[in-house]
């Protein structure tokens, strides 16, 4: 009996240990998971702390009278006489209604730093699309200067330093009280290109690009990438070379982005003399980036179709490319979908190989086809991150929610393609 009790007891104590095990390796699961999400949370309240205020513009609206003799202009058509206008003084005069005590040259200079630099751009652009509007009063909506801006949206944040003086701050004070300044939406970060102003700046230039840049590496990476799966898997016999290749294309999996950038630039550009900062170059080097991705989870996708499927096809008569084309890729075609996706999910947030191939470069204007010059959301966020001005910071975080934005979205579709089309066996 003392051997019975004995016995039963290392037996307890051996169930209390693997409990206790099991315990705590729920615990430290548990504890990783929140650990992950706690980082998560606190990256995006990070990103959306300083980025909210991106969607924001400051504005001044004034009542603008377009003086042909303040403005030395007689004929808004004329193109000689709009690069010899002045197009900064009916500006300037309205904002000195506002304050008509200011008459000294360096307070009209610093009340006229309260508006942007292309408040002159845009009396010049409506009198050349407007001509009939010379000689009269327009009111007219101006974006304000960064450092109004910044200190209309962030007086009270210490992480922003005020770069007006005291005298500029009252101005904007009372102009803000009377209603002159004011916040909205900022339809200026989706409509316009980069620019030097932060005010002026937007992402629809860096949108386009990323949008005809994807569209190459899809052109590309998709058709070639399911292709070389069903090739590998179905058709490719089994030897050294076929082994060596499938090695070779998960190590390729891996390799860093960067030398796909060093790639593209020396086949590419160097080879075959392509331009520098064009979508279809940034498309191929990033095609060739996606593909061991696109072939890995394709291939996978293949060898999950039953082989009860090929062999009921075989069964009737099927030759191997009937079995093949008419079964398994259908079959399998949601695995490759959701493969493809996420892989051009991965290829949308690369910077270091499109920085090497030029995608770098300050671009304004909005890319019209796939070799015009352009950037794309990336490469805009690193440029924006690393100016000097204020303004720029917020763009930064802003056009990083966008990117994030687009990223979550694909990733969804994925998830949405798996769940809606998967098939059960």
């Amino acid at each position: 009996m003392s051997n019975q009790s004995s016995q039963a007891e290392i037996v307890r104590n051996s169930l209390k240990r693997r409990y206790r095990k099991e315990r705590r390796f729920r615990l430290y699961g548990m504890l990783a998971i929140f650990l992950a999400l706690g980082s998560l949370f606190v990256l995006f309240a990070d990103i959306i702390n300083k980025g909210h205020s991106g969607f924001v513009k400051t504005t001044v609206t004034l009542e603008v009278n377009l003086d042909s003799e303040t403005m030395y202009l007689d004929d808004p058509t004329d193109e000689e006489q709009r690069s010899m206008a002045d197009f900064v003084a009916p500006v300037v005069a309205a904002m000195q209604d506002y304050f008509p005590d200011v008459e000294s040259e360096s307070e009209i200079k610093q009340l006229g730093r309260l508006l942007g630099n292309y408040a002159a751009s845009e009396i010049r652009d409506l009198l050349k699309n407007n001509p009939d509007l010379l000689d009269t009063t327009q009111t007219i909506e101006f974006l304000a200067h960064d450092r109004v801006s910044t200190y209309v949206k962030h007086a009270d944040n210490p992480r922003y330093s005020i770069k007006l003086s005291e005298q500029q701050q009252g101005w904007v004070d009372e102009l803000v009280e009377k209603g002159v300044i004011g916040t909205g939406f900022n339809d200026v970060l989706f409509s316009r290109g980069d620019s030097r102003e932060p005010a002026n700046a937007g992402i629809l230039g860096a949108i386009v690009g990323s949008l005809l840049t994807m569209l190459v590496t899809l052109a590309i990476a998709f058709p070639v990438g399911i292709a070389a799966a069903v090739y590998l898997e179905e058709f490719a016999p089994k030897n050294k070379f076929t082994d060596f290749i499938e090695v070779n294309i998960n190590n390729l999996a891996a390799v860093p982005s960067i030398i796909f950038g060093l790639l593209g630039l020396a086949v590419f550009i160097g080879l075959f003399g392509m331009p520098r900062s064009v979508p279809v170059v940034g498309g191929m080097v990033l095609a060739l980036m996606t593909l061991p991705t696109i072939i890995i989870s394709s291939r996978a996708a293949i060898k999950s179709v039953p082989p009860s499927i090929r062999e009921a096809a075989e069964g009737v008569g099927a030759s191997k490319m009937q079995v093949v084309m008419h079964h398994v890729v259908p079959l399998a075609m949601p695995g490759m979908l959701t493969g493809s996706i996420i892989g051009m999910a991965q290829a949308l947030g690369e910077t270091a190989p499109l920085l090497l191939i030029g995608m770098v470069a300050f671009i304004v204007d909005v890319p019209e086809g796939f070799v015009d010059s352009a950037t794309v959301l990336p490469v805009q966020i690193y440029l924006w991150a690393s100016a000097s001005e204020q303004g720029f910071v917020e763009l930064a975080s802003a056009g990083i929610m966008v990117l994030l934005t687009f990223m979550i979205s694909m990733n969804a579709l994925a998830i949405w393609l798996r769940k809606r089309l998967e098939r059960r066996w």
